[in-house]
């Protein structure tokens, strides 16, 4: 994509997503002092055209490609709780050859040999430790904790406080209720869930729901087809 020279260095970025995670989303972008958050874009047509939080939201997301060409945009964030949508929206700005690229609020303590993949939002207070990955399309939410050695799958979304001990396998599409622990050296298998308040004692499997002290399931996947069916990226 042809770039015009600017006078300003500020990344010219969209949000996609005008919600309250879209909110979460700016505030970041905008304490860095990086970015120039241009609009949002919104599927829902009510707020087109209003302001949220000062930033126009300019249309759907179906008018990106127009519009990052346009507005000669560098980057877009993926602001969009539902795991399952965001992940299959991340892969549609990719074929549109449009970077996708991370929120990381300055508060947050990131170790200096911890990685981060594209699409990834950092929220305040936040604190990943030493080698930990984090993958593609993953929400860190307010002042969880994330020890040393520990894998976070693309798409997944870690809520506010949660804590999640050393060398635990957080496989894609995963969701950690607000205030929840893991144990170390656990796995959370794909699309799993882990109610609010949970301690996860034991791994967990695929599509399962766990909650509780310790952590017991209460929701099993019942085919693998079903495993299939959730993997898929969703319809935009």
């Amino acid at each position: 994509m042809t770039r015009r020279r600017r006078r300003s260095d500020l990344r010219r970025v969209l949000i996609l997503g005008a919600g309250g995670h879209g909110r979460v989303v700016l505030d970041i972008l905008l304490q860095t002092g990086a970015h120039q958050v241009v609009g949002f874009l919104d599927n829902n047509a009510q707020v087109h055209g209003r302001r949220v939080d000062g930033v126009p939201v300019l249309g759907g997301i179906d008018s990106l490609p127009l519009l990052a060409e346009q507005l000669d945009i560098d980057g877009v964030v993926i602001a969009i709780g539902d795991n399952g949508v965001r992940r299959g929206l991340a892969r549609q700005v990719e074929s549109f050859g449009i970077d996708l690229i991370n929120a990381v609020h300055p508060s947050a303590a990131l170790a200096r040999n911890a990685t981060l993949g594209r699409n990834v939002v950092v929220a305040a207070g936040v604190v990943v430790c030493a080698h930990c990955q984090i993958g593609d399309s993953v929400i860190l939410n307010t002042g969880c904790i994330i020890d040393h050695q520990t894998m976070i799958g693309e798409g997944s979304h870690i809520c506010p406080g949660v804590r999640i001990a050393g060398r635990v396998k957080v496989e894609p599409g995963v969701f950690v209720g607000i205030g929840a622990t893991v144990i170390p050296k656990v796995t959370l298998g794909c699309e799993s869930v882990v109610g609010a308040g949970a301690v996860v004692t034991a791994d967990v499997p695929a599509l399962a729901t766990v909650v509780g002290v310790p952590a017991r399931p209460i929701k099993l996947a019942a085919t693998s087809e079903d495993l299939a069916a959730m993997l898929a990226p969703a319809p935009v």
